[in-house]
């Protein structure tokens, strides 16, 4: 296709014709769902329809009293070994044909990220009390 365009002299300014036209789809299309579900979705309005929803519960407390900074730092934590575990699969599926060097490269990543384990498991990092 781009051959053609190419061939005819309109050269890369046609694509970005292509990209303006997809963009505006794009929007057309984002619009046109709001609007439908503007016009669907039932709009009665009620008390316990403006009250704060919380995993189906009523809620308790004031929704804007301040969150415990170790809930940030526990999910930081499962972060890290999240991506650890990611880095670790493919290595593990090709370790045959890496030899050693990989090997000794792949244990300094996993003793830098136990070290910082250890760190957060003695300062206390890990309990959720």
């Amino acid at each position: 296709m781009t051959g053609l365009l190419f061939q005819q002299g309109l050269g890369y300014e046609a694509s970005y014709l292509y990209i303006g036209a997809f963009m505006l789809l794009m929007v057309a299309f984002g619009a046109t769902v709001l609007v439908f579900a503007r016009l669907v979705s039932p709009s009665k309005r009620s008390a316990v329809k403006q009250e704060t929803y919380e995993t189906g519960e009523a809620a308790v407390t004031d929704p804007w009293r301040p969150f415990p900074v170790r809930y940030y730092v526990f999910a930081l934590t499962f972060l890290i070994f999240d991506i650890e575990a990611l880095f670790l699969f493919p290595w593990a599926v090709v370790y045959g044909g890496l030899g050693v060097f990989a090997f000794v490269q792949m244990l300094i990543f996993v003793v830098i990220l136990s070290v910082g384990l250890i760190y957060e498991w003695k300062k206390g990092a890990l309990k959720w009390v």
